[in-house]
């Protein structure tokens, strides 16, 4: 937040930017636009059509168009249409889901584009703010949203920064003080001239962060680890097909029909289409909760979330000033909080007047205004208030060192007691009363911004569920410490300047005294050490954070561009649906966790079971169009696990693909098993080779749905009901394969008693399944 002109004499300004107390002609900012462009933040904007264009060029997307290749190479034209279906649907669910338009720079623009009274040719004029430049110098009054970097030439205000530095209390600011652009001015009016515009700005800078931010994605991520695998096991069965085709002297023409049916097996067609739709319904449960998710993945991302950085002001705090303790020295308390009250306006929206006004009331200190007869508003000059009453009494609060000069009163003699009280985190008002123009020191009011009531419960709960909570603001360490203790925050105080490196950010469990740009590097930072994380927020300070958190979280009260920054806006007052959001998470990864497990079961099922098949009976068991069908009959039916029924855990759930991998071919090899019988069954009953397609393409089918009752449930496979939609789709799955098996549509018919002979097999191997995913679950900790 430092600029070069924080410290630089006016003088020094006014030469720097060849401008003066009397500003600048219109001829010369218009030269000056050309110079520093106007003031608002520029943004660049990618067109729908690249953004849709873009669902096509990533790892799935990749595997299907190399096979629509093959296919048209082949002549297989049913089976090119078929698979470009198959692409096209996965980029218009992929776009219509996850494409949601960033509109944090717009909305920074527009707080940016206010009116503006400036003085040019040494006339004052209102122009809109975009077209201000540095040398402007403008008028500035109370209720103005300041337009941009500004150096006050004469006058006194009251800034309100808390949506820029996190600081709860307005800030004095006079000649030649610095302001920032979007403060809002709460007291007073000043002069100021304009050194800084647009991005130059600080709040343009924050909108740069917000910019450039962005948090990696982990699904895609995860895609495309799986797809790795994938390819390793095709390229190697190939490779072996290939080179036992070339020593049986078959014909290299007849093997690429099955090396199209290992390709085509091996798509994860369904996996991001499924994987968005189960976000999507995690989003709609927790918008339920009361938590609008605006970007889809951070549903995933905040089952694995393992740290929580949550901002003080507003987040973990209410954001409202309220009185902590009420310091007796001439008067006792009632007396101190009559007078407190009596020296406060009760129309005014002053955060310290109301919360006078709010504990008076709290202890039953009846407060009657028509008892006064003459009333002085906050001066930044006098700092303080002051009011009369009918029956001679005068009553003031204010500035401790201000009271003390008012009252007469050394102020030393209370200095330790202030001190004391501000290293708790409190900031100290003192309470003056008395009749003829004497004054005596009545007492002293302790004020600070207290912990929301349900913040210690949930960042207890965030504890027992392997998250670990983290503080983050503006304000100094002694404020953030205390507050940290009332809500049970763990670990060390840290600066910023002590922070080195991600061991050293891991120790901290409060980040004081910190910038907009720290926070954004502090998360980056705890990134870069490995852990997911979290933050949470409310001010534009917290926005470029929010955005590169995996999973940015904007509390109800939070501005516009905070929320826009988020990947999930809470809708209560207070954070308890954090937690809410995180149990969802959990139970989408569960889903989610099944549905790809199940598909590399049957991926590795598939081209195993069909290759070795091939070395022995000198055939392909099944046929290319066999395999798509089978897609359709699998992949797509078990899109219903995105709505099962499952649990959540209490640990942070991190994919880790390589156990997942081995689980899934150590489970593989039991299905496998049950194709080489499915495959004597029909030898033995000597089917043809049509016939023998359309059995084992039942078996494949039938037992993709009994391995996925199997692997739903963590525990044994009865222990808990699937849901409605996932069993109705099996069952559906089950009747109609059973039905084109026995009529002969789109396969060869075979007689019913086949069809049973599959379904008898698929529920046997279910028992055995169970048993084996049991052991395997323990060994790869799934």
């Amino acid at each position: 937040m430092k600029s070069k002109f924080e410290d630089m004499p006016l003088d020094n300004v006014y030469s720097s930017l060849n401008s003066s107390k009397d500003g600048i002609t219109e001829n010369e900012a218009t030269k000056r636009i050309s110079l520093y462009g106007y003031n608002e933040v520029s943004e660049k904007k990618e067109s729908n059509i690249i953004k849709f264009l873009k669902k096509f060029w990533n790892p799935v997307a990749w595997m299907l168009e190399i096979t629509v290749v093959i296919t048209f190479i082949l002549k297989k034209y049913d089976d090119m249409y078929i698979i470009l279906f198959l692409l096209i649907f996965n980029s218009i669910v992929g776009y219509t889901q996850e494409s949601r338009a960033n509109n944090a720079l717009e909305l920074l623009k527009k707080k940016l584009s206010v009116k503006a009274v400036v003085l040019r040719d040494r006339s004052w004029k209102v122009i809109n703010s975009s077209l201000l430049v540095p040398g402007d110098v403008v008028h500035i009054k109370l209720g103005d949203v300041v337009p941009a970097d500004a150096k006050i030439i004469n006058g006194n205000i009251e800034v309100d920064q808390s949506a820029l530095t996190g600081e709860s209390l307005a800030v004095e600011r006079k000649s030649p003080d610095l302001i920032y652009s979007s403060s809002i001015v709460r007291r007073g009016e000043c002069d100021a001239i304009i050194v800084a515009t647009g991005e130059n700005t600080f709040f343009g800078k924050t909108a740069q962060l917000v910019r450039t931010a962005k948090a990696a994605s982990h699904m895609e991520n995860l895609i495309m680890r799986i797809v790795r695998y994938l390819i390793i096991v095709d390229v190697s069965l190939v490779i072996i097909l290939a080179a036992y085709s070339i020593l049986i002297n078959i014909s290299l023409s007849d093997v690429l029909p099955f090396i199209l049916v290992i390709l085509i097996a091996s798509v994860p067609v369904a996996l991001p289409a499924t994987f968005t739709i189960a976000m999507a319904i995690g989003a709609l449960e927790a918008s339920e909760t009361g938590a609008l998710v605006t970007r889809l993945n951070a549903i995933e991302d905040a089952a694995s979330m393992t740290t929580l950085y949550m901002d003080k002001t507003g987040t973990i705090t209410k954001n409202i000033l309220s009185v902590a303790e009420v310091i007796p020295v001439n008067d006792d308390e009632n007396s101190i909080l009559y007078y407190a009250a009596m020296a406060s306006e009760e129309s005014s929206d002053d955060p310290i007047d109301s919360a006078v006004l709010k504990y008076a009331n709290d202890k039953n200190i009846k407060v009657d205004f028509s008892l006064r007869d003459g009333f002085t508003p906050f001066d930044p000059s006098t700092k303080m208030t002051s009011g009369h009453l009918t029956n001679g009494i005068n009553v003031a609060k204010g500035a401790p060192q201000e009271i003390c000069k008012l009252a007469g009163v050394d102020y030393s003699t209370i200095e330790e007691k202030v001190d004391k009280e501000a290293e708790r985190g409190f900031r100290m008002l003192g309470v003056a009363s008395g009749t003829s123009g004497k004054y005596r020191l009545s007492g002293l009011l302790a004020i600070y911004d207290a912990p929301r009531e349900d913040s210690k419960q949930l960042i207890s709960e965030l504890y027992s569920m392997g998250i670990t909570p983290r503080m983050v603001t503006g304000d100094n360490g002694p404020i953030a410490v205390e507050i940290a203790k009332e809500v049970g925050i763990k670990g060390d105080l840290c600066k910023n300047s002590t922070i080195k490196s991600e061991n050293d950010i891991l120790k901290c469990g409060i980040v004081a005294e910190v910038f907009p740009e720290d926070k954004y590097n502090i998360v980056k930072l705890t990134q870069k050490a490995g852990e997911i994380t979290g933050m949470t927020g409310d001010g534009v300070n917290d926005a470029p954070a929010l955005k590169q958190a995996d999973v940015g979280i904007a509390v109800s009260t939070a501005t516009d561009v905070a929320k826009a920054s988020a990947s999930i806006v809470l809708t209560h007052e207070g954070i308890e649906d954090i937690v809410k959001s995180v149990k969802i998470g959990r139970k989408i990864y569960q889903r989610m966790l099944t549905y790809t497990l199940n598909k590399i079961i049957k991926t590795m099922q598939v081209v195993i079971f069909l290759t070795l098949s091939f070395f022995v009976i000198k055939y392909f068991v099944t046929t290319p169009f066999d395999v798509i069908l089978l897609l359709f009959a699998n992949d797509f039916v078990t899109m219903s696990l995105a709505t099962d029924n499952v649990r959540y855990s209490m640990h942070p759930e991190k994919w880790n693909v390589k156990s997942l991998v081995y689980s899934s071919i150590s489970l593989a090899f039991a299905v496998i098993l049950e194709g080489f019988i499915a495959l004597y069954i029909g030898t033995y009953f000597h089917l043809t080779h049509s016939e023998m397609h359309t059995f084992i393409f039942d078996m494949l089918v039938f037992s993709g749905q009994f391995t996925v009752f199997a692997i739903r449930e963590r525990k044994r496979f009865w222990n808990s009901m699937p849901s409605k939609y996932l069993l109705t789709a099996s069952i559906a799955d089950f009747l109609f394969i059973s039905l084109i098996s026995y009529y002969g549509i789109l396969v060869t018919a075979i007689p019913a008693v086949f069809i049973v002979y599959d379904i008898i097999l698929g529920f046997a191997f279910l028992f055995i399944m169970d048993t084996v995913k049991n052991m395997v679950f323990r060994r790869f900790g799934l």
